[in-house]
């Protein structure tokens, strides 16, 4: 009779030897290929690991041992997405503070990756909240801001009253926080920081060298990217110069309204002492919603009280406030053809707008459009019943009468170029990045505030600036509580002066961490170039798809501008991707710490063995 294996044991020698002899630990070797396996770093929360991490991490591991076969140096390193606002909410929760809660939370993520049995190169650990990784971070914000892509301004956004901070367009879902789904974002007119990623649009979405990433995030990058040809067109309000992006030139004479997002910061530049009260109480009962949302909204606006001067005809067009404009696209102000455009006629009718005619059908193809206005005849204003959307011949469009409609766009777009009222153009829905949060547990944007030289870089010198330990939790920023951090010397003129007292949003830390596994150690520079060019590009990263228009868009701009400082030689961050989806608990929702549907891998492990729990994973959730 065999006796029964006992698999912990087993488990237990191995997993000590492999530690003992740091097996997985590497160097360069030029006598190797070399093979970059990544997962995406996990942010160490207190209840630790669950199925959906473990799956992760095991199908690297089974990735990393097949080519560790195959005579690959192999770096597969782990580290930790230590900083953000959940960590802070949930030592403020516990009554402790945010630095022993992440280390604890660190100590029990690296016992039970360790019981795991994963080949991590356990020597290369990063972890960003340590003042060694976030100087780098900051060092990388002074690189931004002296080629002008960190920079700050006034603008309407997105504020989390249960976060109590700014969210960044792409942490609001359908109207809510990304991480309070039941709370509703509201709007603000604040001073934030920013970087332009709107400087990398068109080579972002350019994706030609990721033939080794799923379609599905390329298409969703492409979306969120949204590069799009049209024209700006110039109308004069008040004497000013307002910009306006249409991709419909051809319409242009059709125009009988403009309509100028509510969040917009310049919209009471617009507004009538007539007209103000009513104007305010509308942008009181915004909130923050995405372009996805806009078409479902019921449209809704007021007269600003201010009149555009047409470019072309020189008539006299009102301006409304309403909801369904984005402030942060194009110039945040769209011109309306309600005859031509179904949103538009909506609106008009709602507010007794004028219509007028521009496109009517063409006479050979009047049976075949479709369109419940009666096309046998020349369309009538008001007789529309809805918008005429089909492609046609221009009427009342002064010379361009009579031209098919999609001839005019080129022809129109030239004649305001040629009168100086308009230019052909691209635009991209692509926003720049909002990076500033009012919380504590962030990396210290490294500026000092002066009242004389203004916005002043903290010298590379002096970094890091290092998150103070004592502050204060409760209402508005905790770091505004420690008067020795906020008040300092301006490092220009020697006078007093203010640091920054926002910290970046947790995605500055992510954007560049698979850089610095090559060289973690040094305290000297962000990373050994001969180092970092031996190991990247990632040969394969693993993560959801979820990160498609977050972190892979920051960490894919983010190896674009460190290449353009001389800091890299390749383009992309990761050859292959690699989404390996969701697991599932009992209840049928994901597997979430939120959702408190865990299932801790130790307590598996420490019954059946790493090696059942492994296999069990891949074989019910096959990658």
């Amino acid at each position: 009779m065999t006796s029964e294996i006992n698999l912990i044991n087993i488990q237990e020698k191995w997993q000590k030897k492999w530690d003992e002899s740091k097996v997985f630990e590497v160097e360069m070797n030029d006598e190797k290929k070399k093979f970059y396996i990544l997962e995406m770093f996990p942010y160490p929360s207190g209840s630790g690991l669950h199925m959906g991490h473990a799956l992760n991490y095991t199908i690297g591991d089974i990735y990393a041992r097949l080519k560790i076969m195959q005579g690959y140096n192999v770096l597969h390193p782990m580290g930790y997405d230590s900083l953000g606002l959940p960590a802070e909410n949930a030592a403020i929760k516990v009554g402790t503070h945010p630095r022993e809660y992440t280390e604890n939370s660190i100590k029990n993520f690296i016992v039970q990756q360790k019981s795991l049995g994963i080949t991590y190169d356990w020597s290369r650990v990063v972890t960003t909240s340590t003042p060694e990784y976030y100087k780098w971070d900051q060092w990388i914000f002074l690189k931004m801001f002296e080629k002008g892509l960190a920079y700050k301004k006034k603008s309407a956004v997105n504020w989390c009253p249960e976060c109590n901070t700014v969210l960044a367009n792409e942490q609001v879902h359908d109207g809510k926080c990304w991480r309070h789904t039941d709370t509703d974002v509201e709007i603000k007119n604040l001073e934030q920081w920013y970087f332009k990623t709107t400087d990398y649009a068109e080579e972002l979405n350019d994706f030609s060298k990721l033939e080794g990433w799923p379609d599905l995030i390329k298409k969703l990058q492409k979306n969120w990217i949204g590069k799009s040809h049209g024209t700006e067109v110039q109308f004069d309000i008040n004497g000013e110069n307002w910009t306006v992006f249409t991709t419909r030139p051809d319409t242009l004479y059709g125009v009988t309204f403009l309509v100028i997002s509510a969040q917009h910061t310049k919209l009471m530049n617009l507004v009538t002492e007539e007209q103000k009260a009513e104007v305010e109480e509308f942008v009181k009962r915004q909130h923050s919603v995405s372009e996805e949302e806009i078409d479902q909204l019921e449209k809704e606006g007021v007269f600003t009280g201010s009149y555009a001067i047409h470019p072309l005809t020189n008539e006299k067009v009102p301006v409304y406030a309403g909801n369904f404009v984005l402030a942060e696209y194009g110039s945040g102000m769209v011109m309306a053809v309600p005859t031509h455009d179904q949103r538009d006629f909506e609106f008009a009718k709602k507010y007794d707008i004028p219509l007028k005619v521009v496109i009517t059908p063409e006479a050979e193809s009047k049976d075949s459009v479709q369109n419940d206005n009666d096309d046998n005849k020349e369309l009538k204003a008001e007789e529309m019943d809805k918008a005429f959307t089909t492609d046609g011949i221009l009427v009342n469009s002064d010379k361009f009468t009579g031209m098919k409609n999609r001839e005019a766009i080129a022809k129109i777009t030239e004649y305001l170029e040629e009168i100086q009222k308009g230019k052909k153009t691209t635009n991209f829905r692509l926003r720049d990045w909002l990076i500033s949060r009012q919380r504590y547990w962030g990396t210290p944007i490294p500026i000092i505030n002066c009242s004389d030289c203004g916005e002043v870089p903290v010298s590379e010198s002096k970094l890091p600036v290092e998150l103070p330990h004592e502050v204060t939790f409760g209402e508005g920023n905790p770091l505004l509580t420690n008067e020795e951090f906020v008040n300092c010397k301006c490092p220009k003129c020697g006078k007093d002066a203010t640091r920054e007292t926002d910290t970046m949003d947790t995605f500055v830390n992510s954007s560049w961490y698979n850089l610095r596994y090559t060289d973690p150690q040094n305290n000297e520079k962000i990373f050994d170039t001969d180092k970092v060019d031996y190991w990247n590009p990632i040969d394969m990263y693993i993560g959801g798809k979820e990160h498609a228009c977050m972190h892979l868009i920051y960490i894919r701009f983010y190896t674009k501008f460190l290449r353009d400082i001389g800091m890299l030689n390749f383009d992309e961050p990761a050859i292959n991707l690699f989404n390996q989806g969701m697991l599932h608990a009992e209840d049928g929702n994901k597997m979430s710490k939120s959702l408190g549907n865990v299932v801790n891998p130790l307590d598996i492990v420490n019954r059946d063995g790493a090696d059942p729990l492994r296999m069990f994973l891949v074989s019910v959730a096959s990658p």
